[in-house]
């Protein structure tokens, strides 16, 4: 049985642009180590890192809603071209850049660049596929970056080995590589006819309003895998970095086997009720947490919030696409993308600062109740 069957049917140009994010993703590797580098490789203590990470995070809350204004105003391919080839640039010219009061502007323009493209990406899925494919094709998308991050970190680290510099070239090169894939094979869609009637700002969408606010509960619990499950994983119950980075091996495998199988399954599924099956397993996973301590137990919550992932992200990137208007699709998506930036800013610290003060009851304990919380928005949205 061919797990991909959901993928038949989808336009070239929707194939061609998950080459272009298969190829950029796999070189993806600098920000992964760039702490490394500024404490290890350029001698920053780790007050100053974590300004830079302050900026970065400060670069990337800033071009979401400008981003998706801009793709609307300019062109989606256009967008997302720009973005790849000034993040490229950026990216290369980083080891040139020696004064920090100079490569703290660099760091932020790199990130908010990079972060340009999700609203871009989205937007343009919605404009090259028609709306019964569109989720399927955001399956597709989520395939191809998390089988290219699946690979860039792990050869990161043997380049990092030999040299820091390199890893920003090479992060740079690919990069490049992706946009050539764009510009040469990803068509330009046609013109979307002008709206009637003037369309209603993201920002003044109820409906959009309330679907975000249904979304960002779960996402904040969900980006705990940056936060306290690995304390909890290496240190709580000392496993060690090896079982984490294996949990997150058994992620991806999930993912490239089930998501497209299990989101052609639920296709006949409303909005609501998707958003309200992927919460409740992400919430269901990090919640018991608490209770899963033994190896096998680990791996079966590390399943439940897998499949969570397969069924909330798709979902909530379909919902607000469908109700964008064609000429604010980047607008609605940008803020999309501002609902996850800000939940991995805060998310992962709120988890932290529950891991210190109460331990595992309070941060597991704590994801259930915010977690239950998108739950019970995406039922009253359906």
């Amino acid at each position: 049985m061919n797990p991909w069957r959901g993928l038949k049917g989808l336009p070239r140009g929707m194939w061609v642009l998950a080459l272009s994010t298969l190829v950029n993703r796999m070189g993806t590797m600098a920000v992964f180590f760039l702490a490394l580098y500024l404490v290890g490789g350029r001698g920053w203590t780790e007050a100053q890192a974590a300004t830079a990470f302050a900026v970065y995070g400060l670069g990337a809350l800033a071009a979401s809603p400008f981003s998706g204004w801009f793709s609307d105003r300019f062109g989606h391919r256009l967008t997302l071209a720009l973005s790849l080839g000034l993040s490229a640039a950026l990216l290369m010219a980083i080891p040139s850049v020696h004064s920090r009061a100079f490569l703290l502007p660099v760091i932020a323009l790199w990130s908010a660049a990079t972060q340009a493209y999700y609203p871009a990406s989205m937007a343009l899925i919605t404009d090259l596929v028609p709306g019964e494919k569109r989720k399927q094709a955001f399956v597709l998308h989520r395939l191809a970056s998390n089988l290219g991050i699946s690979v860039g970190p792990a050869l990161g680290g043997f380049i990092a080995h030999a040299s820091y510099d390199a890893l920003f070239w090479i992060d740079g090169l690919t990069t490049f590589l992706g946009l050539g894939v764009l510009l040469a094979f990803v068509p330009s869609p046609p013109p979307e006819p002008a709206p009637a009637l003037p369309s209603l700002p993201g920002w003044k969408d109820r409906r959009l309003l309330w679907l975000l606010a249904a979304i960002l509960p779960a996402t904040a619990v969900f980006t705990q895998i940056h936060g306290a499950l690995p304390l909890w994983v290496v240190q709580g119950l000392g496993r060690g970095t090896q079982v984490f980075g294996l949990l997150f091996t058994l992620n991806t495998g999930l993912i490239l086997l089930l998501e497209v199988a299990v989101n052609h399954r639920l296709a006949h599924w409303s909005h609501g009720h998707q958003l309200a099956l992927g919460a409740g397993l992400i919430t269901l996973g990090f919640a018991s947490l608490a209770w899963m301590r033994p190896l096998p137990l680990l791996v079966v919550a590390t399943v439940v919030w897998s499949l969570g992932e397969m069924v909330f992200l798709p979902a909530s990137t379909d919902a607000v696409a469908s109700l964008a208007p064609p000429d604010r699709r980047g607008q609605y998506l940008g803020l999309y993308s501002l609902v996850w930036t800000v939940a991995l800013t805060v998310g992962p610290w709120l988890g932290l600062v529950a891991y210190g003060w109460g331990g595992p009851w309070a941060v597991w304990g704590g994801s259930g109740a915010l977690g239950l919380v998108s739950v019970a928005l995406a039922f009253r949205k359906s």
